[in-house]
């Protein structure tokens, strides 16, 4: 059994130049498969290096698989994929014990989300059940199998893909399960000019076939560690929980964003601006993710949903009517 890695464990923080080459490296290696998408790349490598997990939903054939795959093959560790389905078990995710008559007792065999990187494709075509299987793991990094629990290693991270609930075969992720995914996105469909291109570049062989990883666990644990050190000015933790608490006061929501997602706003904050180059979190890195990180766990209320109101609406709503932080301490490293 493997036990959960302190902050001594991640290695030592890298420098500033070290940060941009370790990840403009991954970015450029994920872009050789995914065309002209290069902030969904960038935002989902930002997930990673703030310790969360993604949820990519689309369409079909827009690339979401892709995507989750062209990540996990850019670092040289552990990678698991699983293909949900309806007749999927949960101890086909965690592992199950099994008696094995040699020794005369029962012997663990890890299920398949003992990796860093687990890409469960199209996850709510699993059943509530299995779907459930994840949320220990998601949130605390490990898993309890017949009163024994084992410890995930250090970087793990899900990422999900799943198709829009109205199309059939699918069952809704419930709101405990969606609030544990740090961000969501949505691929989109490409430009006709990146379209164009991968014509010619994924015409005749796919090249995901030839990615090959350019860093490994140990880089993205000293990634994780450096992201951990960019500091967040009181006034923009402010910031944050004001926006938060906006989400459980709109009228037009009948759930708001949870303190969970505070924490994972921030986090995610702190690995934006390590990617920008910076040591410390601005307003506008709030401003940007807003909508991947709380949109998707937000409930609109049903006079919303008939006007057609979206939950990515009503997020950027509520940016427009909070007051921007205008202290210059935002950007002054503690002493």
């Amino acid at each position: 059994m493997t036990t959960p890695r302190t902050a001594d464990e991640l290695g030592a923080p890298l420098g500033a130049e070290e940060l941009k080459e370790a990840t403009s490296a991954i970015v450029a290696n994920i872009e050789q498969v995914i065309e002209g998408k290069t902030a969904i790349v960038r935002l989902a490598l930002a997930v990673l290096l703030a310790e969360g997990h993604l949820l990519i939903e689309d369409v079909p054939g827009v690339g979401k698989t892709k995507l989750a795959k062209a990540l996990a093959r850019s670092i040289d560790c552990s990678v698991r994929r699983i293909q949900f389905t309806p007749d999927l078990l949960p101890s086909d995710v965690t592992g199950v014990s099994v008696y094995n008559q040699e020794n005369h007792d029962f012997e663990f065999k890890p299920g398949a989300v003992f990796a860093n990187l687990v890409v469960g494709d199209e996850i709510n075509r699993a059943s509530p059940k299995t779907q459930s299987a994840l949320l220990e793991c998601m949130e605390e990094r490990q898993v309890t199998v017949d009163g024994t629990t084992y410890y995930l290693q250090t970087p793990f991270m899900v990422i999900a893909t799943q198709n829009p609930i109205e199309m059939e075969g699918t069952y809704p992720l419930p709101e405990a399960q969606r609030d544990r995914f740090t961000a969501r996105l949505a691929m989109g469909y490409p430009a006709p000019g990146a379209e164009l291109a991968m014509l010619d570049h994924h015409g005749a062989s796919d090249p995901l076939d030839e990615l090959r990883a350019v860093t490994d666990a140990n880089m993205i644990r000293r990634l994780i560690h450096t992201v951990r050190q960019v500091f967040v000015a009181d006034t923009i933790k402010q910031y944050a929980v004001d926006l938060v608490t906006a989400t459980r006061e709109a009228p037009d929501l009948r759930l708001g964003a949870s303190p969970r997602s505070t924490l994972q706003l921030l986090r995610t904050a702190r690995a934006v601006a390590a990617l920008e180059g910076r040591d410390f979190v601005l307003p506008d890195d709030l401003q940007a993710l807003a909508v991947p990180v709380l949109a998707h766990r937000l409930i609109p209320t049903a006079e919303a949903q008939l006007a057609r109101r979206t939950t990515d609406a009503i997020v950027s709503d509520i940016l427009h009517k909070l007051q921007i932080p205008t202290s210059d301490q935002h950007n002054t490293r503690r002493r």
